[in-house]
């Protein structure tokens, strides 16, 4: 028969799939001799087995009696005993941690009887009830489906009726008359007592567990997060003896991290209860002390409390988040797993633990996600301004972030989905307003810490939250909150800082993010490892020194387009294209080559002596034309305008009065109307069935070859100028569009000309490269042709994964590419995502056919998946020599190719 359970002294601790995370580190820590409440773990197949078959698999039950009594032998305690109560918690945990997502029963295994010999055991009446009320409403909500807000009706009708504000207050007497008024929300709403018998509450709250992995915020999170089965599938049940920290004040509850989460600073950090239980901690109930005050309050746990963050540390090797208790003057881990941090502190701890040995360098620049460094390329608040806060709470999570306000999870999920900025507002957060979370800017919470869910989730999104701003009064039902005299309506801005806790109204102005030297170092560390060099699209000189100070190593792809777009380059550009003949289009493009020119000046300058890539003219132009239809109203607009201004002359002369003209005259329209009519008629003679497809690129060039050499001459002519100076330029001359050697040849034969000019008049040596975009299926295909010619290919994706896919990305995205995703037909989207079957397969072809003509083919990629750390995996496994993307995402880049250089064999 198949082992469905495992006693945590004889679980694998290194199989999380089996046991999920949190089991398998229950059975590690037992076995490593950390003081371990005593328990076992059912695991994930029996889930799977469940959720499959809606049953619990036959014999798992007996399964779960005989390692339950295995606890009672351990305990000395009996399991449904009126006179020696044995209790314990049922808790969730699958491969990868998911904090809140699934569900929890703390205290099962009371009941009327065993509630007496609780309190017997004890001599604590107060503790006794507590439990009891507390149990009730978990199992009630998690087991039963009664909602939350029935339960905490009455609670707060108690706390009103005893004049108190928090539980602490409540009486032995007060929580007895609570356990009573839970035990009829039950009744009322389910229509069945509540289940007394302690074996049948511990089988329902198995399968409550169970069924919590399919539960919504579960689902929400994991594809939120990509969490795919190959990753965690089903849920594991632990259940653990109870341990009390609400036995007294020399009991307590608390989270601790071995690091500071939001910092990544090596200081114990955490916080704690005296007499409470973990739950109130966790979903932020009561707003806890920084651990450090333990230090005085409890000096010998505290103690004690340091030695087990060292164990834990030296031998996971990684940052812990761990949960304890103190029952009566004795400590218990209860659980640990891997911290979840910001990248702000992902990066700090990587670079610190490196260096005091616990981690390799490989190990430390493999343990960040390269996509979580965009959380620090974000602007934070700009101080300068002075903006008085409106109120004061925990700095939960860093960041910056202003929104509307917002009091519930739908409603974010609502306007978020809308493209609206928001802050979520609530007195704390539950794991079922995850959905609101992925919707938010920003969380901000009137109750709880820095290890609240609301704080812990938000630090592993990367977003800014606020906890426990207990000067804010917040009333979901009323969508509103209070703070002082000002009233927060739904859909008022405010801002909060993540940093420091505070929280202002209005938008608050941003400014740039500053690399950290722990930043810096670790991506000082990625360069060496990777075998990618890591360029930048730019197309300004101010482009491509933002492209610089992100650690670029040149510039993989310079838009020459872009350049025309300013407001004094388009009219030329327009001229250029409505020139009759080649005389004045070279009068035209006379106008543009110094501006073109003192650009590639300024950029080859700044990014010396790293390389630049110019690419030629690429979009079709009519692209720098006016829309025809736009074009044509404005033409109709002012025909009307003519005839009425005739209309009215006609009328005023025939009285005999003086026509006023209003500063506009009869030719001035009329030459306006004649320009734009040229315009039109420009605009339709080179209109295309689809242009993206049609006269374009090298077409252009070849078609039109003073355009060409025009932009050719500024680019040598600025590197002629370069050299003139001493800067050690790095120009290549890049051709977009190409599908035959022959174009190429057709252009290196205007450049080798050019050359020979541009050298003769400088009296300068040039050297630069020549090479070939490749973003066509018969580029992929004719790539040992093209290499004859070009020194260098550069993969535009964009346009290579339009042309495999025959899809247009506009017309996909905008229609029928998210229901392919949503309904499995494609996992990820092919313009974000490299499509390393299709697409990939092009460019492995190119890749191998170019270098059998050219073995040292300088080989990269250009388009917007040279960011995405999947895509940059793939172009490391088929040997690029670069990848190039949009300056702010360079460290991603960097850090991506050393991930791929690691992960793929080193």
């Amino acid at each position: 028969m198949k082992k469905r359970v495992y006693a945590f002294s004889e679980g694998d601790g290194k199989n999380k799939r089996l046991l999920g995370g949190k089991g398998a580190n229950l059975c590690e820590m037992t076995q490593i001799g950390l003081n371990v409440p005593p328990g076992f773990v059912i695991t994930t197949e029996a889930c799977l087995e469940y959720l499959a078959d809606k049953k619990l698999p036959a014999g798992l039950m007996d399964e779960v009696r005989e390692h339950m009594a295995r606890l009672e032998r351990a305990t000395g305690k009996r399991f449904g005993d009126p006179a020696n109560p044995l209790l314990v918690s049922v808790r969730s945990g699958s491969a990868l941690s998911m904090p809140g997502m699934m569900d929890t029963i703390l205290n099962l295994g009371l009941n009327h009887d065993t509630l007496q010999g609780l309190i017997r055991q004890t001599g604590n009446e107060r503790f006794g009830h507590d439990a009891y009320r507390r149990f009730i409403q978990l199992f009630g909500k998690v087991a039963l489906g009664v909602p939350d807000e029935l339960f905490d009706a009455e609670f707060e009708a108690i706390k009103h009726q005893a004049g108190v504000a928090a539980d602490i207050g409540l009486s032995a007497v007060h929580l007895a008359d609570i356990g009573e008024r839970f035990l009829a929300v039950v009744r009322r709403h389910t229509g069945k007592p509540f289940p007394e018998d302690v074996y049948e509450q511990l089988e329902i709250a198995i399968r409550a567990v169970f069924d919590s992995w399919m539960g919504k915020r579960a689902v929400d999170y994991r594809r939120e997060f990509h969490i795919t089965p190959d990753q965690a599938n089903g849920t594991a049940v632990n259940v653990v003896t109870m341990v009390f920290g609400n036995m007294g004040d020399d009991s307590a509850t608390g989270v601790g991290f071995t690091r500071n989460p939001g910092t990544g600073e090596n200081e114990m950090f955490g916080e704690y209860l005296v007499n409470a239980q973990g739950e109130d901690v966790v979903a932020g109930i009561r707003t806890p002390k920084p651990v450090h005050e333990m230090a005085t309050e409890m000096p010998a746990l505290y103690a004690q409390l340091v030695e087990l963050r060292d164990k834990l540390e030296a031998h996971y090797h990684e940052v812990q988040d761990f949960e304890y208790t103190i029952e009566k003057g004795v400590l218990y881990c209860l659980q640990t797993r891997n911290g979840k941090m910001n990248a702000q502190a992902m990066v700090r701890t990587s670079v610190e633990m490196c260096r005091e040995g616990l981690i390799t360098r490989d190990q430390a620049l493999l343990r960040v996600n390269p996509a979580h460094l965009e959380q620090l390329l974000h602007p934070c608040l700009d101080t300068s301004h002075n903006p008085t806060p409106l109120a004061q709470g925990l700095p939960a999570s860093p960041g910056a972030a202003s929104g509307r306000c917002v009091f519930d999870a739908d409603q974010a999920e609502l306007l978020g989905r809308a493209g609206e900025k928001v802050i979520l507002v609530r007195e704390e957060t539950k794991p079922e307003d995850i959905h609101g979370f992925f919707a938010a800017q920003g969380i901000l919470t009137s109750r709880g810490g820095k290890t609240s869910h609301a704080a812990v989730v938000a630090r592993g999104m990367g977003k800014a939250c606020v906890a426990g701003a207990e000067g804010i009064r917040v009333d979901s039902r009323a969508r509103l909150a209070t703070v002082g005299e000002v009233t927060l309506h739904e859909g008022d801005i405010i801002t909060i800082d993540g940093s420091t806790g505070r929280v202002y109204l209005g938008a608050i102005p941003t400014i740039a993010p500053t690399f950290s030297e722990h930043l810096r170092t670790l991506l000082s560390w990625a360069d060496e490892a990777a075998h990618l060099k890591v360029k930048a699209n730019a197309d300004t000189p101010e482009a491509a020194k933002e492209a610089r100070e992100f650690g670029a190593v040149g510039i993989g792809l310079c838009r020459t387009e872009r350049m025309f777009n300013a407001s004094d380059r388009l009219p030329v550009v327009v001229e250029m294209i409505l020139a009759p003949d080649v005389e004045e289009r070279k009068a035209a493009l006379d106008k543009l080559l110094p501006m073109q020119r003192c650009d590639f000046q300024a950029i080859f300058t700044l990014m010396a002596p790293y390389p630049v890539t110019v690419r030629l003219l690429d979009p079709p132009i009519h692209e720098f034309l006016p829309d025809e239809h736009s074009l044509a109203d404005e033409i109709d607009a002012l025909r009307q305008f003519r005839r009425v201004a005739k209309g009215r002359a006609a009328a005023l002369s025939a009285l005999g009065q003086a026509v006023e003209t209003d500063g506009v005259g009869e030719d001035a329209v009329a030459a306006v109307i004649a320009r734009k009519e040229r315009l039109l008629a420009k605009v339709r003679e080179l209109h295309e069935i689809n242009p993206m497809l049609g006269h374009r690129g090298v077409r252009l060039g070849i078609t039109f070859p003073e355009i060409y050499e025009m932009q050719i001459r500024a680019v040598l002519e600025a590197a002629a100028e370069c050299v003139e100076a001493g800067v050690a330029a790095a120009p290549e001359i890049m051709v977009p569009q190409v599908v035959d050697g022959a174009e190429l040849e057709r252009v290196r034969a205007m450049v080798d000309r050019l050359r020979q000019e541009i050298e003769a008049s400088h009296g300068v040596r040039l050297d630069f490269k020549f090479g070939s975009m490749v973003e066509t299926v018969r580029a992929c295909v004719s790539a040992d042709g093209l290499a004859r010619t070009a020194e260098f290919f550069s993969f535009g994706t964009n346009d290579l994964t339009q042309a495999t896919w025959s899809f247009s990305r506009e017309d996909a995205e905008n229609k029928f590419l998210p229901q392919y995703i949503g309904s499995g037909i494609l996992e990820d989207n092919p313009f974000e995502v490299l499509d390393v079957v299709g697409v990939g397969a092009m460019m492995r072809m190119a890749v191998e056919k170019g270098r059998s003509v050219r073995p040292d083919l300088e080989i990269g990629i250009c388009g917007e998946h040279g960011g995405h750390p999947g895509s940059i995996r793939f172009c490391d496994g088929i040997g690029l020599s670069y990848v190039s993307c949009s300056a702010p995402r360079v460290p991603v880049a960097r850090l991506a190719a050393a991930h791929a250089a690691l992960l793929n064999g080193g």
